[in-house]
């Protein structure tokens, strides 16, 4: 479980891709080192991975063919920054919204409008799952907890104010880049749970 709030922005050290698997690592600051141990989770841009292995401040991770045909991992190169979150503990405060660190898809980054101190990102959405996208409703983007400003048909806007961008890599988006889309799973649910009540009312004729 995670909370959508990035804890920092690291760049990708080493990066071997090999058929179907990219294994990639990074170095983590001291402040996220601690209880880190093997099998643990981490978020790199929102997806959640298992840590492989570790060497002092070093830590790896593997990208399966799956997550790099759905996710941004793929595109990334020794020296990305990536927005990294590791899993919450029992009691951490969730100042985002709970996330899972399974993505459904990625959005590319249709239109950049920047005005002083702030920074509005507006993205292509999927109309598979456009249906849970609503305004101000919640989305985690790059693993980072967004309110979502406006919905114009299959497309969705976010504002960051400049902590985000200093916090993210949303600072350094350009057009068409890609990002990482967990849907809110309690919008999910009942986005889900209200069309099966309708077609089981009001079946097709």
């Amino acid at each position: 479980m995670y909370t959508g709030i990035v804890q920092a922005l690291l760049p990708v050290e080493t990066v071997e891709r090999k058929p179907g698997l990219m294994t990639f690592s990074i170095r983590l600051p001291a402040e996220l080192l601690p209880e880190l141990t093997l099998g643990a989770s981490v978020a790199i841009n929102g997806t959640c991975f298992t840590v492989t292995t570790i060497d002092a401040d070093q830590v790896w991770f593997d990208a399966i063919a799956e997550t790099l045909a759905i996710t941004n991992i793929s595109e990334l190169t020794v020296g990305s920054l990536v927005n990294v979150e590791r899993s919450a503990k029992a009691d951490a405060e969730i100042g985002g919204h709970i996330l899972s660190g399974h993505i459904i898809g990625t959005a590319p980054v249709a239109e950049i409008t920047d005005s002083e101190n702030n920074r509005r990102l507006t993205f292509e959405g999927d109309p598979a799952w456009m249906k849970y996208v609503f305004t101000k409703g919640f989305l985690a983007l790059n693993g980072a907890s967004l309110t979502i400003a406006a919905v114009d048909g299959d497309k969705f806007s976010v504002n960051l104010i400049p902590e985000t961008m200093k916090r993210t890599n949303f600072g350094l988006m350009q057009m068409g880049d890609r990002v990482n889309v967990e849907i809110d799973q309690q919008t999910q649910a009942v986005v889900d749970t209200v069309e099966r009540v309708m077609a089981e009312r009001f079946p097709a004729s």
